[in-house]
């Protein structure tokens, strides 16, 4: 074999090696359904699919998921993390009906770290330009900029890389070149952003309820507040007015009897005001039931997705 030939050869090889590593780790490999079943609602590609699958994707438990994934790696509500050079990925298990969608768009959103950490030189620098394009002049989404604080924070040096996976799992409408780019990865990449948007909203609406509920309860205490006192001035005018009469029924028979419907008016008054007062405390008080339930509620969900397992009892 002349060196010529040799040197073409092992080229080939080079330039299709991560295809032969793929192929080799995948030889005996079959997914578990579970797995399989993430891939098909991501309506992963044949390709993102195998990256995926070389990356031994597990759907784990509290207690499996936080050795692998410590609290913090990740500063986002889809728990998951990618372990570097296809060592693997792993998504937190949520069997909460109500963030039905949740494991979903987590695994996706690794597969894409996955993905990134395979993209060349030139092709990384391309993404990256899109990304940071759309960040800079049209991205308007609070909560996925806050999120990206968080990780300018947390992992100033991969910001990048979580954006191209925030955006390709919460982002509805990109621009041309990066919805082209994710076709690479997803043939119906709207598919994760509606399960993105239907647990998210499973945690908007609760904080968006409870932020109205505060503010009728702030209103009513204050009409409460004044309700109270205003029917403490009319009681105080029935006290005075109720010895005027003691004196007017021994001295002034008909002044006392002129006086009698004016006290009436004001009894009646004052027991109306009682009977509004007791109607909007009672308002008060099942809103701030309902108010309690939804926290409660937000609570329930943050801890659904929260990978540290409570001590027992609590």
């Amino acid at each position: 074999m002349g060196l010529g030939l040799l040197l073409i050869i092992l080229g080939a090889l080079g330039s299709h090696r991560q295809g032969i590593y793929d192929w080799w780790s995948l030889r005996n490999y079959t997914a578990p359904a579970l797995v399989a079943q993430l891939a098909t609602d991501d309506t992963l590609t044949s390709s993102a699919q195998r990256i995926f699958y070389v990356n031994r994707p597990q759907i784990s438990a509290k207690a499996a998921f936080g050795p692998v994934c410590p609290s913090g790696t990740e500063q986002t509500v889809v728990l998951g993390c990618y372990h570097g050079n296809q060592h693997g990925i792993y998504v937190l298990q949520v069997t909460d009906t109500r963030l039905n969608g949740i494991e979903q768009v987590t695994a996706a959103h690794e597969l894409l770290h996955a993905a990134y950490d395979r993209l060349s030189a030139q092709d990384r620098n391309r993404v990256d330009s899109w990304l940071t394009d759309y960040y800079q002049h049209d991205l308007h989404d609070q909560t996925i900029l806050d999120q990206i604080a968080a990780y300018k924070k947390s992992e100033p040096h991969e910001v990048v890389n979580e954006m191209h996976s925030l955006f390709g799992t919460q982002i509805a409408s990109l621009p041309a070149p990066l919805e082209k780019y994710y076709q690479r990865y997803f043939s119906n990449r709207s598919a994760i952003v509606q399960n993105y948007r239907a647990y998210e909203a499973e945690f908007t609406m609760r904080q968006n309820a409870i932020k109205a509920d505060d503010a009728q309860l702030t209103s009513w205490k204050a009409q409460i507040d004044s309700a109270e006192s205003d029917i403490k001035t009319t009681y105080a005018l029935l006290q005075t007015r109720q010895a005027q009469l003691s004196n007017l029924r021994a001295s002034n028979p008909a002044a006392y009897n002129q006086a009698i419907p004016a006290y009436n008016a004001t009894v009646d008054d004052y027991n109306a005001k009682v009977t509004n007062l007791k109607a909007l405390i009672s308002q008060y008080n099942n809103l701030v039931a309902q108010r309690n339930a939804l926290v409660l509620e937000a609570q329930q969900l943050t801890r659904e997705i929260t990978s540290q397992v409570s001590p027992l009892g609590q």
